[in-house]
């Protein structure tokens, strides 16, 4: 039996899902609506890819709607809900989803982006567990029927792809089990660290692969605070107040918290935490110091991407003897360093990062071979884009990145998508987008731009252009003008020199250090 099921049948009073202010669920209301909810998508018309979206805030229905598409043999594709009309079109044309869930404030968006299509889109409650258009939706239909057999399919999440656009990729099959039934999953998912532990706290976006994770531990019976979004004291009143064990954060909410005034830091009780897994991008050495300090020895690191899954982790007691590594590499991975040929390199040298997946897999970015191929030195040997090395001890520490990707508050952001907007104003002649380091995001996008001779744009210009087609953590927040950008003689720049050359540079024009997630 799953532990949704045992919930509902032991405790169905006790409280699934908390939220800051958008009331809770249930055990029993819980169980309802996701197993009802599941079996309306098992019969429902998703054709062979079986793709449902969803493309709404961090609400309990949220949750809700992503366990009933696991559940009812379906591939959840979270969406980013700070997207354009245009944007979540791609996305939905690309995943070949035919059921869309949305919430109030992304409806609209939602339904131009599928307009004159067979897409259905359904509205979720902003609060509770079930709303007019989901009751109707879901019916009369009685709960699924599960059974060990039945198929569990991963999550379907966009990433950044080699012309710009996002890729698909589904996620590999190690974050279900490495059997894709549901007994397999329940069995994988039992096993997992933070299914051990109590109340779970939700503060990333679940259009995110780590925050997610509240999703499977919801159908492991773990009861869930959701929040809408991060607020550094709301989140150590959450902690206080319901005892939270776990959660899943990123290096900016550790930045915000220590930001914190002592007296309001002070004023918590933050010892009930057992498991706090952070990733989304290198934390600052001095504040993990400060963060295990303040919590105790509860901050695990998992290093990894979206196509590969975790690749490297690191507990509190051995990042304390190996301060600012991001771990030793897990199965089925193998971690090697190699130089520009591909030759590998001894140990504690520098190069390019690359891990060996002894499955053969490699990761794959569907409808991007070009991207895949990219990507392998060998087949099953692939690269995340970053520099590193790996020490005596077989830990690894990342000290650049190759790839053009920037990682802003643990969001991921292709700067290509930038430099096609700004290429069509007409003051541009040129134009390179670069991740800088910025001490509370990580990093932040920063345009850099030549104009043509005798015109000009101002950054304001710039800002509200991007802003016409893309969503807006995705736009500069920096814009640095130039005389020249530099190209090689292919035509192509050389951006980690370019980063290099702008580091400490005179900032022209910051836009905006609103947070990425």
């Amino acid at each position: 039996m799953l532990g949704i099921n045992e919930r509902a049948s032991t405790t169905p009073d006790a409280t699934a899902i908390a939220s800051d202010g958008l009331g809770e669920v249930s055990w029993g209301q819980a169980a309802r609506v996701v197993l009802s909810l599941a079996e309306v998508i098992r019969t429902f018309g998703l054709g062979e890819d079986r793709r449902v979206m969803v493309v709404a805030r961090n609400r309990p229905s949220t949750v809700m709607a992503h366990a009933a598409a696991l559940l009812g043999e379906a591939s959840a594709v979270p969406v980013n809900f700070h997207l354009t009309a245009g944007e979540i079109a791609y996305q939905a044309q690309e995943s070949r989803a035919q059921l869309m869930f949305v919430d109030s404030a992304t409806e609209a968006a939602a339904r131009h982006a599928v307009e004159g299509t067979d897409v259905t889109v359904v509205r979720l409650p902003d609060a509770g567990a079930i709303g007019p258009e989901l009751q109707q939706f879901i019916g009369a239909t009685e709960p699924i029927v599960l059974r060990g057999d039945q198929r569990v399919i991963p999550n379907l999440l966009f990433t950044s792809g080699t012309t710009g656009r996002p890729k698909a990729v589904q996620l590999p099959p190690a974050t279900i089990g490495n059997s894709p039934t549901l007994d397999g999953f329940a069995e994988h998912n039992a096993n997992q660290r933070m299914a051990e532990f109590g109340t779970h706290l939700v503060v990333g976006p679940m259009y995110h692969n780590g925050p997610l994770t509240a999703v499977r531990l919801l159908i492991a019976g773990v009861p869930l605070v959701v929040h809408s979004g991060f607020e550094a004291e709301k989140t150590l009143a959450a902690i206080q107040q319901h005892r939270v064990e776990s959660s899943v954060m990123v290096p900016t909410h550790f930045v915000r918290l220590l930001a914190l005034p002592q007296q309001t830091r002070d004023r918590y009780d933050v010892s009930s935490l057992k498991c706090v897994v952070h990733t989304g991008g290198a934390c600052p050495v001095e504040a993990k110091k400060a963060m295990l300090d303040w919590w105790g020895l509860v901050l695990y690191e998992s290093y990894g991407g979206t196509e590969s899954g975790t690749t490297c982790s690191i507990g509190p007691a051995d990042w304390l003897t190996h301060p600012g590594s991001v771990g030793q590499a897990v199965p089925p991975f193998e971690a090697l360093v190699v130089d520009e040929e591909g030759t590998p390199l001894t140990r504690n040298t520098e190069g390019h990062l690359y891990f060996r997946d002894l499955t053969g897999r490699g990761i794959r970015y569907e409808g991007d071979p070009e991207k895949t191929a990219e990507a392998h030195l060998a087949p099953g040997v692939f690269t995340l884009g970053e520099i590193g090395k790996i020490d005596d001890d077989g830990f690894v520490y990342i000290t650049d990145r190759f790839s053009d990707m920037v990682v802003s508050g643990g969001v991921n952001i292709y700067p290509a998508e930038a430099e096609q907007a700004l290429a069509t104003h007409p003051a541009v002649f040129d134009v390179a987008c670069i991740g800088l380091p910025d001490a509370e995001m990580g990093e932040r996008l920063v345009a850099i731009v030549q104009c043509h001779p005798g015109s000009a744009a101002t950054a304001d210009d710039l800002s509200a252009l991007c802003r016409l087609t893309l969503a807006g953590y995705k736009c500069p927040k920096e814009f640095r003008f130039v005389e020249q950008v530099p190209r090689n003689a292919m035509g192509k720049v050389d951006k980690k020199a370019l980063r290099a050359a702008h580091r400490g540079a005179k900032v022209e024009r910051r836009i905006s250090d609103s947070p990425a997630r």
